[in-house]
């Protein structure tokens, strides 16, 4: 009981930690500069990582924003869509940072191994990235497709839906 209670304590503080920003379109901007750790502990400097291809990525900014990614993550699947998936599970505040261990760990418990390099949790920076695209509606996952140069062609965080999947293949090479 006391161990339910300290977790309770841990996320009402870890939500109560997180600052607020508005809704962005970075639409044509390059993706900013941050570093990450993929769930096979892998330091990953974005966006150099992605550089010389198209990815789309998928920013969850909340452990309840894995169901749009899913439903995004179907849907490429369904259709065979060809392109390069990142997960970026982007967490601000340093609070959770100090938990980061059971978080990655309740991660790859979670996700299958063949999908742990496709997964690159961002800490250190999650407060820029947030702020880059806005935080309102957590729920919902921010989509990103990066061109060659690293330059945001397309951008959707209203929650998945067709048009927008159908949207995001026709941009995609």
């Amino acid at each position: 009981m006391l161990r339910m209670l300290s977790l309770v304590m841990l996320l009402l503080l870890t939500v109560g930690c997180a600052s607020q920003y508005p809704n962005q379109n970075p639409l044509g901007k390059v993706f900013p500069s941050v570093s990450g750790q993929s769930l096979e502990k892998q330091l990953i400097d974005m966006p150099a990582h992605f550089a010389d291809r198209q990815v789309l990525i998928l920013l969850g900014y909340v452990q309840d924003s894995q169901f749009d990614i899913d439903r995004w993550l179907i849907g490429l699947d369904m259709t065979q869509t060809q392109v390069d998936v990142y997960e970026l599970p982007t967490i601000a505040g340093m609070f959770p940072r100090m938990f980061k261990t059971q978080i990655d760990n309740g991660m790859r418990k979670g996700i299958p191994k063949e999908l742990w390099k496709g997964v690159i949790t961002i800490y250190a920076d999650g407060d820029k990235v947030q702020q880059f695209t806005g935080n309102t509606n957590p729920n919902n996952a921010r989509v990103m497709l990066l061109d060659e140069q690293s330059k945001i062609i397309y951008f959707y965080d209203e929650g998945f839906s067709v048009s927008a999947l159908n949207k995001v293949r026709e941009l995609i090479k």
